[in-house]
């Protein structure tokens, strides 16, 4: 059985063990840039997504086998305030970043129903080339809405979902 909890500070060598193989596993699948050429995410910011009690695990049999960022409020990612296209409502909306599994099945799912179900309105953004996000939100629901720019400029597709 599946659970998510907050990460705690004892959580971060494993966050970065999935991390880790995160970014190989994308790059076998084709998407080498979004993650592994920047060494994506880095630990500070995973230090102050603990911190912040935004950074959450997913535990299968008490193993943490996959992490999350959940944001939740009013326009709370910036990146999401301008998008080339539109999102299914102007309302208040949950936000998931830098989403990670250790390979077990079922992670991605687990951990998008649950935020979905924080608030009823979840979105999402993912690099072009991340076939397997893509597929997945796909297949959960996600609407795509259009394009929204990190604040480098990086074009990444924007989905969301209401429940």
């Amino acid at each position: 059985m599946m659970e998510i909890r907050k990460t705690r500070p004892e959580d971060l060598p494993r966050l970065l063990a999935i991390y880790e193989r995160a970014r190989a596993f994308m790059a076998q699948t084709g998407n080498p840039d979004q993650w592994g050429s920047r060494h994506w995410p880095p630990e500070e910011l995973l230090r102050e997504d603990i911190a912040a009690s935004r950074s959450f695990v997913c535990e299968k049999d008490g193993a943490v086998v996959g992490t999350f960022c959940y944001l939740f409020g009013d326009r709370i990612d910036e990146t999401y305030h301008v998008i080339d296209g539109a999102w299914s409502a102007d309302e208040a909306y949950g936000v998931v970043h830098r989403i990670a599994s250790d390979g077990t099945k079922g992670v991605g799912t687990f951990c998008l129903g649950w935020a979905l179900e924080q608030n009823g309105y979840l979105r999402i953004d993912t690099h072009e080339d991340n076939q397997v996000m893509r597929n997945l939100l796909a297949k959960l629901g996600f609407r795509y809405c259009g394009v929204i720019r990190l604040p480098d400029g990086d074009p990444r597709l924007a989905y969301d979902k209401k429940k």
